[in-house]
């Protein structure tokens, strides 16, 4: 059952306060459950994630084989030259489902780390959580000499975990404050960069060469072996980012008012810590560190969907449009120069949005003498 509400209102139960929450919503029951579905943000993660799909697809023909779309579509619904079955759903198909999957879950990770400290900083690469999760996978590959699957992404989400825990404590003071957290996780990743460099600089040559191939962040190497188990804890991530997601709501208004609406703001807290850097850890175990599709993302959808608040749902779909993009060009590229793995592109660009996002936020907190 589905209850209406008007455009620009919300929800409304009879005898109770009209609430005017500025923007068109619907109200799902099912069973005496009842959630709140605002129309605009998920109109715009539908069409973002459409428009991730069609990159994503139109990716899989460009290559040192060239297909045309009709050769793609044939090759996908079973039809086609063997041959060509064999590029587009054994080569070229988990990669394009990687990054609409690992672009979705950055978005998401960074949008839950926005929200948690309230600041447009806040995603987990510039905490330093994906920093950790990279360290990690160096020491796995490095110092034990294990590169499996299993062995790297348990790692990976360790490394993570260890660098959140070390930054919380080392942020607390009375509580933790947003900003307080991103310094000390630029500081702490900024160390763990060189334990990172100090760990390269000693392996043997190949060994340095892997690490700092894979230290890039490339999706061309995913293949479907990796990549089901990807997806399998992927769903587990989303199941559990949807379920806190309406605690995370009610932190975004404060511990005290998420209290007296009986939400415990310390597991629910951990449990949002958990998932964040599950989400780029899963990433960083299957392609590598990706950078800063975790930190625009999510600012990009609250722009298009003019909320308020940072929604998981469009800033998944934000991300995984943008590593589309991003795969997409490096791929283009590759055809007029040679490859560039798509990290490199994300860091470049991302890179120019973090400096326009610092000059907008030093403005805004120090305007100056009119």
């Amino acid at each position: 059952m589905i209850g209406t509400t008007g455009t620009g209102a919300g929800t409304r139960t009879p005898g109770a306060p009209r609430v005017d929450f500025g923007y068109a919503t619907r109200t799902l029951r099912v069973r005496g459950f009842s959630v709140r579905v605002s129309l605009k943000p998920v109109a715009v993660a539908a069409a973002l994630l459409a428009v991730a799909v069609a990159i994503a697809v139109a990716a899989i023909g460009i290559g040192d084989h060239p297909l045309g779309v009709w050769e793609v579509a044939a090759a996908l619904t079973g039809g086609g030259e063997p041959f060509h079955r064999v590029i587009v759903v054994e080569w070229r198909l988990p990669v394009a489902v990687a990054v609409v999957v690992f672009g979705a879950l950055l978005g998401l990770g960074g949008a839950i780390f926005q929200s948690l400290t309230r600041n447009p900083l806040g995603s987990p690469d510039v905490i330093g959580f994906d920093a950790g999760a990279y360290t990690a996978v160096v020491l796995t590959i490095l110092v034990v000499g294990s590169r499996g699957y299993w062995s790297i992404a348990t790692a990976a989400v360790a490394g993570g975990l260890a660098a959140a825990f070390a930054v919380y404590v080392l942020a607390y003071r009375r509580g933790v404050q947003g900003f307080r957290l991103i310094i000390v996780g630029i500081a702490v990743s900024a160390m763990l960069g060189s334990v990172n460099a100090y760990l390269i600089t000693r392996a043997e040559l190949d060994d340095a060469m892997a690490v700092g191939f894979w230290g890039a962040g490339s999706v061309a190497r995913v293949t479907w072996e990796g990549l089901v188990p990807s997806l399998a804890i992927a769903g587990t991530v989303v199941v559990a980012a949807v379920l806190l997601a309406p605690a995370l709501r009610r932190l975004e208004l404060g511990d005290d008012t998420a209290v007296a609406q009986g939400t415990r703001p310390g597991p629910v807290r951990l449990g949002l810590v958990v998932t964040g850097v599950a989400t780029s850890a899963l990433v960083t175990a299957a392609a590598g560190p990706i950078g800063f599709v975790a930190l625009v993302a999510p600012q990009l959808a609250r722009r298009l969907t003019r909320t308020p608040g940072t929604g998981l749902l469009p800033a998944a779909a934000m991300g995984a449009a943008l590593l589309a993009a991003a795969h997409l060009l490096s791929l283009v590229i590759a055809q007029v120069h040679r490859p560039v793995p798509v990290g490199l592109i994300t860091v470049c660009l991302g890179g120019l949005y973090l400096i326009r996002l610092l000059v907008g936020e030093t403005r805004r907190r120090y305007p100056g003498p009119r």
